[in-house]
């Protein structure tokens, strides 16, 4: 069986970077992506032009020869927005993470399950996608970031959704729900809210390592049995547990 195929949004830093690493070293051929010119392997597209899917997902399927077989939909921004500020600015910073995290996420889903239903045309039926969500889907984000916590609560009901819809062509969707996580865009956060504090509510002490998120990825994406279909899959250090 040749290697599968899988496009990672967001891959140039953090938890995505993480992901690839370990992907290519289980054998797979990964596609990356980033909001602007990163690298040569490295597709540019801008989550926050609604074009910008469409041209990701068109250049990854041209890249692969016409075939993918997972989708990572990691690509996110965790900008502040608190209600202090103008109408327009506050609504605009919404906007903005919602189209990143949220409709970003579910246009590629789109184009990823039409292309699985249409290979399944030709016998090949199984194709799997993986959210990178967040524990703010479950409980709630900070009073800055409403707008976050929103996109990753719809980002699990968009996930479940599809693996209710879809698990009898073979479609299959798993979905990550990570707290803090050792990135740059984690460590601003803790900074600016007394990070020691934040720690406090996490019983195992510290926040995780984007090698463990790109661990259950790498499960995820090459792994998990079918049965899993539609599994959330919490990694918050029992900071919250369902």
């Amino acid at each position: 069986m040749s290697a599968p195929v899988i496009l990672v949004t967001g891959s140039s830093r953090g938890i995505g970077a993480a992901i690839v690493e370990l992907l290519q070293a289980r054998g797979a051929t990964v596609i990356c992506h980033a909001s602007r010119d990163y690298m040569d392997d490295t597709i540019p597209a801008d989550l926050a032009d609604p074009l910008g899917p469409q041209i990701l997902w068109e250049d990854a399927l041209a890249r692969a020869g016409g075939r993918i077989d997972v989708l990572i939909n990691n690509a996110g921004i965790f900008d502040p927005a608190p209600i202090g500020l103008s109408d327009i600015e506050w609504l605009d910073r919404w906007e903005d993470t919602l189209r990143i995290n949220l409709t970003a996420a579910a246009q590629l889903s789109r184009y990823a399950v039409k292309h699985w239903l249409e290979r399944a045309q030709d016998g090949e039926t199984e194709g799997r996608l993986v959210h990178i969500a967040s524990r703010a889907g479950h409980r709630g984000d900070s009073p800055d970031h409403w707008h976050y916590a929103a996109s990753k609560g719809g980002m699990l009901a968009v996930h479940k959704t599809i693996a209710r819809a879809y698990a009898a062509q073979g479609i299959l969707s798993f979905a990550i729900a990570p707290g803090f996580t050792d990135t740059a865009m984690a460590g601003d956060y803790l900074s600016t809210r007394g990070g020691p504090g934040l720690l406090a509510d996490i019983p195992l002490g510290r926040v995780a390592e984007p090698e463990e998120i790109a661990a259950i990825a790498a499960f995820c994406a090459l792994d998990a049995p079918p049965s899993m279909t539609g599994a959330v899959i919490d990694a918050n250090g029992a900071s919250y547990v369902r």
